[in-house]
């Protein structure tokens, strides 16, 4: 595998930084407020019902959905696609772009997904077990609801995007595949502007809870906002949650000619692959992920500030990757490590691209925001710069590693760096 050029000597052509964010979490809709809660230590799990399952716990969503979209395009529909058009409208917005009179054709809609269609097809059975199971009843909308590349589909139709647009499923860690593929279609110039991240209606299918439960891997607490607790003794599973993170990537020379606001830099990144399991992870190869991003990025270790890590909640996935971070990072005595799944639960294909978008405010504020819900530390995910509970200052901040890791061995990790020119 050949590892691309160090960011450092790449010309602006080839530079590619994120000018907007938009976002919609189980505990807030917007950058500021979703920061304001990670420093808070506000969680946004709560209680949940579905039907066939029952009573549970989940991150849930409260966005306006009706601030972009009609009541009939919101039953025609999916609630992913309602999710991606939120958030993509509000990176628009917080860009600063002239989007009135952007040329839509040179813009790219790069959205990863954990699943997509089980949703709409469990609503249609349901609908038409009340007719004897007739599929004369079958909805005509079912199949571009679940085409899986709905919800970018829906971006376009919705913003009038005609550039390419789809869907990446990449499990677990499709929210930075969505933001790699939006890089490297910049870089390659299939697009002058890319719309990349993640979403996830997850929580609307009785399926994912059903599978997690009979994993043993669906998380119960009496207290809901403790529920999510990675790293912790009596962690038992994972939270269910839905949500959704866009950001604007322009090529550095764009972004420089209109003067935009730059959140961060994207310095490295890299995608493997575990190919030992089904569900189980693999050390080795998540922290040679790791490594690979690293060397792509032409940075040690000891130089990144804050490590933002993928772990659920899960007994053995905790521990697998916090080996693989202890590997890598064994001997930096300076890098912190968080954990954004503690506040909002897992929000499958939105969760990398909303745990980076949680930890990007350290550019400026210099502080980490903590893992909530540790009570007794598992002395399996020891780590060392590990931050719990309350948020700690760490000043001046450089670089963020985004850690995402999916089913079948997916891995994938983002590196940003705070912009200098």
């Amino acid at each position: 595998m050949i590892a691309s050029s160090s960011h450092t000597n790449l010309p602006d052509s080839q530079r590619v930084v994120i000018t907007g964010i938009g976002l919609t979490s189980p505990n807030g809709n917007s950058p500021a407020e979703y920061r304001a809660a990670l420093l808070s230590g506000r969680s946004g799990v709560r209680p949940y019902e579905i039907r066939y399952f029952g009573a549970t716990l989940a991150g849930v969503c409260d966005f306006d959905a009706l601030r972009y979209q009609s009541k009939k395009d919101i039953r025609r529909g999916t609630r992913a696609g309602s999710v991606a058009i939120y958030c993509a409208n509000e990176a628009i917005k917080d860009s600063g772009l002239d989007w009135k009179n952007f040329d839509r054709s040179t813009v790219g809609i790069y959205l990863g997904v954990t699943e997509h269609g089980n949703v709409e097809t469990e609503n249609e059975i349901f609908l038409i077990k009340g007719y004897d199971y007739d599929t004369a009843f079958w909805s005509h909308h079912h199949n571009p609801r679940t085409v899986a590349n709905n919800p970018a589909g829906e971006v376009a139709l919705n913003m009038g995007i005609t550039g390419p647009h789809y869907t990446l499923g990449a499990a677990c860690a499709a929210g930075n595949a969505g933001l790699i593929q939006g890089a490297q279609m910049l870089r390659l110039g299939d697009c002058d502007l890319a719309l990349a991240g993640g979403v996830s209606e997850s929580i609307h299918t009785f399926g994912i809870f059903a599978g997690f439960n009979s994993q043993g891997a669906l998380a119960k607490h009496a207290e809901p906002a403790k529920a999510s607790r990675p790293f912790d003794l009596q962690r038992n599973g994972i939270v269910v949650a839905e949500g959704g993170c866009v950001f604007i990537l322009e090529r550095l020379e764009d972004a420089k000619r209109r003067q935009a606001r730059i959140y961060g830099e994207l310095a490295g990144y890299a995608i493997n692959t575990d190919a030992t399991d089904f569900v189980l992870p693999n050390p080795e190869r998540q922290a040679q992920c790791v490594e690979l991003a690293l060397r792509r990025a032409g940075l040690a270790p000891e130089q990144i500030d804050i490590v933002s890590t993928h772990a659920t909640g899960t007994d053995s996935g905790d521990i697998q990757e916090c080996t693989a971070l202890r590997k890598v990072f064994g001997h930096s005595t300076r890098t912190n490590f968080n954990n954004t799944k503690s506040f909002i639960g897992h929000a499958m294909g939105a969760a990398g691209a909303l745990e980076l978008a949680g930890n990007l405010p350290a550019f400026d504020d210099g502080v980490c925001h903590p893992t909530i819900n540790v009570d007794e530390l598992d002395p399996a995910c020891e780590l060392p710069g590990l931050v719990l509970n309350q948020p700690r200052e760490i000043g001046r901040t450089q670089y963020i590693l985004n850690n995402s890791f999916g089913m079948l061995g997916i891995n994938s990790v983002a590196i940003i760096k705070k912009f200098s020119v």
